[in-house]
């Protein structure tokens, strides 16, 4: 007897049913595979606009940066035009090349309250307004006197825009890529020391009475682009948060995160940090920073003591007076020099490249390892190369490598990473004014070295100044393994809990402590 398939209730029809499901069944997963491939598109393009935003508004924040470098690279040849034309000493050479740091620190304090009270984005509408003024003046300068109030507008100008701009990304980018981001000032100012002495060899065949003053006014150009900047980048979340504009802050976060549910995550901490700040008002932050908590402390000691370490080190030494060090070294012509120069900008913007591809899948601390560790070495080469084979091929050909060296070693670690860590360790009611703070311990350890060089350098020779530089270096390497943390792939306000012991170490690898913890229960609730 045959055996006929078993069959369904099918209003009595005697077809098979099943057939029926099965194909109901099929054409259910075919719809549910074409809405999961749909919903995959739609989120790669909301991810692919979400970083060209942050890199626009990376771009766009860097911009003042560009000025800084543009003038630490362009002083460097234009100063050897100035003293020709003006008639300046060796003194006055020190004072204007140096003066420059030393100023843009008041430009970096005031720059931690301004940011505060009328933004991150329009304080760096300032610093670009205020360097514009600067850098005509300089340009039209009759007189050292009349460069020198220039060289003062310049100076505040720089000091609030290189404040600014790291803490403004840091507060912008999304956790997985902050590292990126925040390293966009560094290469900023790489490009703008290449552009300086670019520069300086481009204009250097003009008269004597002219080509310096081009050099400077070329200056202006960048920051003219500011103000285009202004109608493309937002105002900082974690600052209109700080100001209760929460709805405005949820707009920013949007574009910026690449899900809702990170939008919402973030804005929760950004908010608790917030209410956390609102309840210490009654404690001016000034006062928080000269008399600190011993978790304030610890933060103070990492971002000013790295920030030092980055120009005590001679990085701006090696910069500003390349041409000085390789005439000692056996160059005389000027054009060469200039040419050398050139090459020095070069490797140092190419190795700033490497560090931001790298900053956020190797990490901060192993950067600042090889960093430190290749400039000791670099520095106490260039050193012995000075004093026992200069003067000849091969003594050139060495004191170029090993400058080269060290500004490559120093770009690839201590010059990005400086800046990320400052910008993101530091609280949110502290963030500005802290970063301002370390900022000026930059901007004074690079006025001293600049404006001492010259000297210090006639007194024990350019080889003996460089070997001091490679004993401060080595300093260095000890300060970044027992006081610096690792905080790559952390939310800034993460960072603060690691430093308040919320973080726990578990087989090397950070995880949610109590603190933590706590804040997700609030959330929830």
């Amino acid at each position: 007897m045959m055996n006929l398939p078993e069959v369904g209730n099918g209003g009595g029809s005697g077809f098979p049913a099943v057939s029926v499901g099965n194909k109901k069944n099929k054409y259910q997963r075919m719809d549910s595979d074409a809405e999961d491939s749909q919903n995959h598109l739609e989120a790669e393009a909301r991810n692919s606009r979400t970083r060209k935003y942050v890199m626009a508004c990376a771009f766009f924040a860097s911009l003042n940066n560009v000025l800084l470098g543009y003038d630490v690279g362009v002083m460097s040849g234009a100063v050897l035009f100035i003293q020709q034309d003006l008639k300046i000493t060796e003194v006055q050479t020190e004072v204007l090349i140096g003066s420059l740091s030393i100023i843009s620190l008041f430009g970096s304090l005031a720059g931690g309250r301004t940011s505060d009270s009328i933004g991150r984005k329009w304080t760096m509408a300032l610093a670009a307004l205020v360097f514009q003024t600067g850098a005509a003046v300089m340009a039209v300068a009759p007189s050292f006197e009349v460069l020198m109030i220039g060289r003062t507008l310049a100076g505040i100008g720089i000091g609030l825009g290189v404040m600014i701009a790291p803490v403004y990304i840091a507060e912008i980018s999304p956790t997985v890529a902050r590292g990126f981001f925040t390293s966009f000032p560094e290469i900023f100012i790489n490009l703008g020391i290449l552009l300086g002495y670019v520069s300086n060899y481009a204009f250097s065949g003009l008269s004597v009475h002219i080509s310096w003053r081009i050099m400077l006014a070329v200056g202006i150009l960048p920051s003219v682009f500011i103000g285009f900047a202004l109608c493309v980048i937002p105002e900082s979340p974690r600052w209109l948060v700080m100001k209760g504009r929460v709805d405005s802050a949820r707009e920013v976060l949007m574009k910026t995160n690449e899900r809702d549910d990170e939008v919402e995550e973030r804005l929760a901490e950004i908010q608790l940090a917030a209410a956390h700040t609102e309840g210490s008002e009654d404690r001016p932050v000034w006062r928080e920073l000269l008399s600190p908590s011993p978790v304030v402390r610890k933060m103070l000691i990492v971002g000013f003591g790295i920030q030092c370490f980055q120009q005590i080190t001679g990085i701006d030494a090696t910069v500003y007076y390349s041409p000085e060090i390789l005439k000692e070294a056996g160059i005389q012509d000027e054009t060469k020099l200039l040419a050398a120069t050139v090459a020095v900008g070069v490797t140092k913007t190419v190795f700033i490249l490497f560090a931001t591809f790298l900053i956020d899948s190797v990490g901060r601390k192993p950067l600042l390892y090889v960093s430190t560790i290749g400039m000791t070495l670099c520095l106490f080469c260039l050193s012995f190369t000075l004093t026992f084979l200069g003067q000849g091929t091969l003594g050139i050909t060495l004191a170029l490598l090993f400058v080269c060296g060290n500004v490559a070693f120093f770009s690839i670690g201590m010059g990005p990473v400086c800046w990320v860590l400052t910008s993101e360790i530091f609280p949110l009611r502290l963030r500005a004014q802290a970063s301002a703070l370390g900022a000026v311990g930059n901007r004074v350890c690079s006025g001293l070295v600049a404006m001492s060089f010259l000297s210090v350098s006639r007194a024990i020779t350019v080889g003996g100044t460089f070997f001091v530089f490679s004993l401060v270096s080595a300093l260095s390497v000890i300060f970044v393994y027992a006081l610096v943390p690792e905080t790559s792939g952390k939310s800034l306000e993460q960072i603060e809990l690691m430093f308040q012991g919320g973080l726990e170490r578990k087989d090397g690898e950070v995880e949610l402590g109590d603190a933590e913890r706590l804040v997700r229960k609030e959330q929830e609730f």
